[in-house]
């Protein structure tokens, strides 16, 4: 993962999941797409609310990018809700866009701008 957005979460000098920051190319050059995962024995104890939050720090210091999104299934509840605590907002929702184990679900746009962050 030789990438300088893609890290590491780090709990105490332990790995429990991961995040990424993905600058994105062309006429979508000043975005950048944010991913991240973490095991679930550490769901629910506030660690992706604060490494959200320090990765669109370094994101925006290291990066030419104005802007920062992320697309939760629409299922995915728990992930909104980190994204929210994390200051962003859902500014769009693209219907029947994914199609998983045989349904079809709605994918979510959260975003976050340097101007407002």
């Amino acid at each position: 993962m030789n990438h300088p957005g893609n890290l590491a979460i780090d709990v105490d000098g332990e790995v429990f999941g991961s995040i990424g920051l993905f600058p994105q190319t062309d006429i979508h050059q000043k975005s950048a797409e944010l991913g991240y995962w973490l095991a679930e024995p550490f769901w629910g104890n506030g660690i992706v609310p604060q490494a959200i939050g320090e990765i669109v720090e370094y994101g925006f210091k290291t990066f030419d990018i104005v802007r920062i999104y992320a697309r939760p299934f629409s299922t995915n509840r728990a992930s909104q809700r980190v994204l929210e605590k994390a200051g962003f907002t859902c500014e769009a929702r693209h219907k029947k866009a994914l199609y998983k184990n045989g349904e079809f679900m709605d994918e979510l746009v959260y975003v976050t701008f340097k101007d407002e962050y």
